[in-house]
């Protein structure tokens, strides 16, 4: 079945050439030009990924992504035409999987949308396949009152679980089977999700951060996920109980 992908965007002519050229790469692609009922589109389309433009008449896709967060767990993928880096940080730390800025490049974004529904695809792999899960994801971590359950992929601290998306989860867990050990951007940014980091990328930096809050990690001066300075993040082995 081919993946769903759900673009919100008020610019009738560049939805469009973004609609016809993802349909021609084979996905299923509705269009929603509005803030106004992208929350009930979403829910109707039921999308594998959303494409969602910042600057939208009624609500803004950065209230749009806020909001959705609390209940859908596919992939945002965030637009805008401001050059301020400050959209790309705030629409990361709202929730979006990725963010790209405006004018789109057509093969640059359907290189970030495959990379994104490729990790959903290795999630569906696992579910289906007890063959496709291996013995490290089955693993139960314990770190002081942290619990992290790689089989059920849930997230417990002092015994309340803990919300998280897809793509933190996921970054969480990296960290977590290689605590001790500094990870640079890029081996955070290959491996989560499967292309180089080009350098200037905020994603894995607003990840952390959301990462951080969630986990009552003082993001001065943080006891859990580390900040290395020129080098990259470490997750600290203390009180690890395994």
């Amino acid at each position: 079945m081919s993946e769903r992908i759900l673009i919100i965007e008020d610019d009738q002519r560049l939805a469009n050439l973004i609609q016809v050229y993802l349909i021609r790469q084979g996905y299923l692609v509705q269009w929603h030009n509005s803030g106004n009922g992208a929350e009930e589109k979403i829910q109707q389309f039921n999308p594998d990924l959303v494409i969602l433009d910042v600057m939208l008449p009624e609500k803004s896709g950065f209230d749009i992504c806020r909001d959705i967060r609390t209940w859908f767990n596919n992939y945002i993928l965030i637009m805008t035409a401001s050059e301020d880096n400050i959209d790309e940080i705030v629409g990361l730390e709202l929730g979006a999987d990725d963010y790209l800025a405006k004018p789109v490049e057509p093969r640059l974004l359907l290189a970030r949308i495959r990379a994104l529904l490729r990790r959903k695809q290795i999630e569906f792999d696992k579910d289906s396949s007890k063959e496709a899960t291996t013995p490290l994801n089955n693993k139960t971590l314990v770190f002081d009152n942290l619990t992290i359950d790689g089989e059920n992929r849930k997230v417990l601290l002092q015994d309340q679980e803990i919300d998280l998306t897809t793509a933190e989860f996921d970054l969480l867990w990296l960290l977590a089977v290689n605590a001790g050990n500094i990870l640079t951007r890029d081996d955070i940014f290959s491996q989560v999700r499967g292309i180089d980091f080009d350098g200037s990328d905020r994603s894995i930096d607003a990840r952390i951060s959301r990462l951080r809050r969630k986990l009552l990690d003082d993001p001065d001066n943080p006891s859990r996920i580390k900040t290395v300075r020129g080098k990259g993040y470490l997750f600290m082995r203390e009180g690890d109980n395994h």
